[in-house]
């Protein structure tokens, strides 16, 4: 991307917006256009239009996570996820609703900064918590998807051919391939096969991994 990613801040803890306005300022790869406490907020304002929507996984509003990050994406804006818990299933439900990646609050701010342009040039923001969430995902018939599978999975199902989605991915064609080779096995032990791009097209949508 070229010039500074816009940044949309959607968390209710006034402290932490101060601090994230005085952080941002001290960076030119980033612009902050918002900072509000609900999603409603967000989609009402300037920050509708940002290439990248920081969202804090639980607002006092009482809405549920997975329906925010469902609800921001719909507009546009690409998703990280932040929070003060690493709350395993809560992460993996974000994820699963389009979140674009998850980050604890307590990275310093070049990771901050490294993980927004990561998620804004269309790829996953990869931390440990992120990492560790899906590698203890217990629910039901959902495999366990890695960051990177779940990666590879969703440009391919967009409808992008094997070679454009290890572009968008930053892999190579064969790396793509062994990814999704996984995928499917994964989801053939889970008792749920898809032999086919359709087919992993159907699984991605059912469990809320479409783009």
């Amino acid at each position: 991307m070229t010039g500074a990613v816009t940044v949309a801040a959607v968390d209710d803890d006034r402290m932490l917006l101060d601090g994230l306005r005085s952080w941002l300022a001290g960076t030119d790869r980033l612009r902050l256009l918002a900072t509000v406490p609900t999603v409603g907020d967000l989609l009402a304002g300037p920050g509708r239009t940002a290439d990248v929507v920081l969202l804090d996984l639980l607002l006092r509003d009482g809405s549920v996570p997975e329906d925010n990050v469902r609800r921001v994406r719909a507009t546009g804006p690409r998703v990280l996820v932040i929070s003060t818990v690493a709350d395993r299933s809560r992460i993996v439900s974000a994820v699963a609703a389009g979140a674009d990646g998850y980050l604890t609050k307590d990275h310093d701010l070049p990771t901050l900064v490294e993980a927004v342009a990561t998620v804004a040039a269309g790829g996953t923001a990869h931390s440990p918590e992120l990492a560790f969430a899906w590698v203890h995902d217990t629910a039901g018939d959902r495999p366990r998807l890695a960051p990177r599978e779940l990666e590879v999975l969703r440009y391919y199902a967009s409808g992008l051919t094997l070679k454009a989605t290890a572009r968008r991915a930053g892999i190579s064609p064969n790396t793509a391939k062994f990814y999704l080779d996984r995928v499917k096995e994964k989801y053939r032990e889970a008792g749920r096969p898809a032999y086919t791009k359709i087919d992993l097209a159907h699984r991605a949508r059912e469990d809320g991994h479409a783009p």
